[in-house]
């Protein structure tokens, strides 16, 4: 983007070539998922930051595949140029996924899954660590029972597949459309997405559940149905501020950015791919040039994978 707005505000242009420096490799970006979190830096949201960069243009995209075409001098690294990779972008101004060729931190690639195309791969690294971050925030052990929200998308899907690969027993919610989707991921029950998930969950657990992983931010709401010294893992920032005194919850907001630069789980989520413990979901793959469409169908609801831009 030249300037911020709708999903027209999005447009190609032509950006300065870039080279990898130490510790950096540079990838010939074949393709980029499209996130939620993509549509907040195109509207301007993140602009508003106190320490977000005020030069345009404004690159979007968090996470990416593509090939490896130049290592940095002295760059440690077991990659080797024409690698087929995945990589975490943690995007600022023009540093976004959504371009031909972009330069990262090393320790932010890891090789794609066997047997994966570059539209798939692109769709694993942002969500899948964020909801590797959250697990591992809260803490939780093999038995005990978290509650996901949002079980139908990207973070809320990978955080029951991740949390079953733990042990944890997992209470998810989806709408009825959705009930065999979330099922599919392993979830141990379903109950009915909603205001009234809370209630649903406290009639099967009575003193609450251990943690909850609060995708759909139903926020005070949803804390109600976790027990005293219970966690939530929350997106967005949100803390429980507006939570009712006296309840004894910790509240851990995750930040992808943390696990930016964490390549062993980026890699061991590689692995969970090809065991079949992590299901890539695509639900389409549309030209770069046609970002504006993809964002306006995102925005619009409903979709269930992710919106990939090929280049």
């Amino acid at each position: 983007m030249t300037e911020f707005g709708g999903p027209e505000a999005l447009h190609l242009l032509d950006v300065p070539e870039v080279h990898a420096g130490p510790g950096e490799v540079r990838l010939a970006v074949r393709a980029a998922a499209v996130n939620p979190t993509d549509t907040y830096a195109r509207n301007g949201t993140y602009a508003q930051h106190p320490k977000a960069p005020k030069e345009m243009p404004w690159i979007p995209g968090m996470d990416v595949a593509g090939v490896v075409d130049e290592v940095g001098p002295g760059t440690e690294t077991p990659l080797a140029v024409g690698d087929r990779v995945m990589a975490i972008v943690v995007p600022s101004g023009a540093h976004g996924g959504y371009r031909e060729q972009i330069v990262l931190p090393a320790a932010s690639v890891v090789p794609v899954p066997a047997g994966v195309d570059d539209a798939a791969a692109a769709s694993l690294p942002m969500n899948g660590l964020t909801a590797r971050l959250a697990l591992d925030r809260m803490g939780l052990a093999s038995g005990q029972v978290l509650a996901v929200t949002g079980a139908a998308g990207a973070f809320g899907g990978y955080v029951v597949q991740l949390a079953k690969a733990d042990g944890l027993v997992v209470v998810a919610d989806a709408s009825g459309a959705d009930r065999e989707l979330v099922r599919s991921l392993g979830a141990d029950v379903v109950l009915d997405r909603g205001e009234g998930f809370a209630d649903a969950v406290l009639e099967r657990y009575p003193d609450g559940v251990d943690g909850l992983a609060d995708g759909a931010l139903l926020g005070a709401e949803g804390a109600r149905a976790v027990r005293d010294g219970g966690v939530v893992s929350t997106v967005r920032g949100y803390r429980g501020d507006d939570v009712p005194p006296g309840r004894s919850i910790r509240f851990e907001p995750v930040m992808v950015r943390d696990y930016g630069q964490n390549t062993q789980a980026l890699d061991r989520l590689r692995q969970q791919a090809e065991s079949g413990e992590v299901t890539l979901r695509v639900a389409d793959v549309v030209p770069a040039a046609d970002a504006a469409s993809a964002h306006a169908r995102l925005e619009a609801g409903g979709v269930r994978g992710r919106l990939v831009l090929t280049f």
